[in-house]
């Protein structure tokens, strides 16, 4: 008996001498990954730029350093930062490294001096044009608006870029086209470092585009649309429709009716794009009562799409785009004191409608 019970002790002490080794060697194991995941990405130095908004937490920040490839595990890193006071991630724009362990990162990123404070912001919105964003940037900046302006519409430069953004096609450079780079400005808001010259800040901003791009460059492969043409009828539908994503879609289909029985599109923005409208000065009458203006921008005298954009389009209209609302309507006009759009499918029933809602 006694022999059993020592026995039974023994194995006891066994079994608990192996579950204080697994212990350890689980510990060790969550140890060792933990030390890993702390070590950089990679050993050749590659600097990289990284935004931090503001009211960015240290779980975004960590979230976006490894959706970015900068760190290999947000949590690890968050943990790092937690149990090391390093919680105080600073807003603005900075230069980090893939070479960088987490502690570099995470320190640097708790720096106020390392964020780059001599930086200024400029917003592209949906719908602005060229020389809207030129404006923008001129007074931001210090880059005079027309230089700007006649780097967008330098083919030579254009031309040098088309590795780098395959959105850049030959389709470009169409005789009658009024800038080349219209349309390819992607709207974002964009942080340019004070002293960038007008091309660093073009680039920096065709970075963007060609996010923009790479989102939608699948379906505008298997869409009716050469590239240049896709942003082109979203320029259109941007500014005809660009507020509320089910009349985008609606009136995107309108047009595909329209395009599919070679009927002019009709579309009054470019009429005001023909004219160069001037938003902070002209009445949207000017787009609607020059139907007859002589320009190939001018969709009431010409069949098919404008030679290029009419403006910068987002993300949205490229979706309507791209993926319009089926209908049998033709027409469509809006009530401009209210934004609100009423279609049609026959003419008789588009002017009952303009009748009652146009002011």
């Amino acid at each position: 008996m006694a022999k059993r019970r020592k026995k039974k002790r023994s194995v006891l002490r066994i079994i608990a001498l192996l579950v204080i080794l697994l212990s350890f060697a689980a510990l060790g194991g969550i140890y060792w990954y933990y030390q890993k995941s702390l070590e950089p990405v990679q050993t050749e130095p590659e600097e990289i730029a990284f935004k931090v908004e503001e009211g960015s937490t240290l779980t975004s920040v960590t979230n976006q350093l490894a959706e970015n490839g900068i760190i290999k595990d947000a949590k690890m890193a968050y943990y790092y930062g937690r149990l090391n006071h390093l919680t105080g991630v600073k807003a603005g724009n900075f230069k980090l490294d893939k070479s960088w362990d987490v502690p570099k990162i995470l320190a640097y990123l708790n720096d106020d001096i390392a964020a780059a404070k001599d930086s200024v912001r400029v917003t592209i919105v949906e719908g602005d044009w060229a020389k809207d964003a030129a404006k923008k940037i001129a007074a931001a900046c210090g880059v005079p608006e027309q230089e700007l302006l006649a780097l967008w519409n330098n083919e030579e430069y254009i031309r040098s870029l088309m590795p780098r953004y395959p959105f850049l096609t030959e389709e470009m450079f169409k005789s009658d086209i009024r800038i080349y780079l219209e349309g390819y400005l992607a709207p974002e808001t964009y942080l340019f470092d004070v002293g960038m010259d007008a091309k660093q800040i073009t680039e920096q901003i065709l970075d963007q585009s060609l996010v923009l791009y790479d989102q939608f460059k699948d379906a505008i492969a298997a869409s009716r649309f050469t590239i240049h043409e896709a942003y082109t009828f979203a320029s259109i539908i941007q500014y005809e429709a660009g507020k509320n994503m089910d009349d985008m879609r609606l009136v995107s289909g309108v047009f595909y009716n329209r395009m599919d029985i070679g009927m002019p599109l009709q579309a009054s923005a470019t009429v005001c794009y023909a004219v160069n409208f001037d938003k902070e000065t002209d009445q949207w009458q000017v787009c609607e009562v020059n139907a007859d203006f002589d320009s190939p921008y001018n969709t009431y005298r010409n069949t098919g799409l404008t030679p290029g954009p009419i403006e910068n389009a987002g993300a949205q209209a490229f979706e309507a785009a791209l993926n319009p609302t089926p209908s049998d309507y033709y027409y469509f006009m809006t009530d401009v004191s209210t934004g609100e759009f009423h279609y049609a499918r026959t003419l008789e029933e588009h002017n009952q409608n303009v009748a009652q809602y146009l002011q």
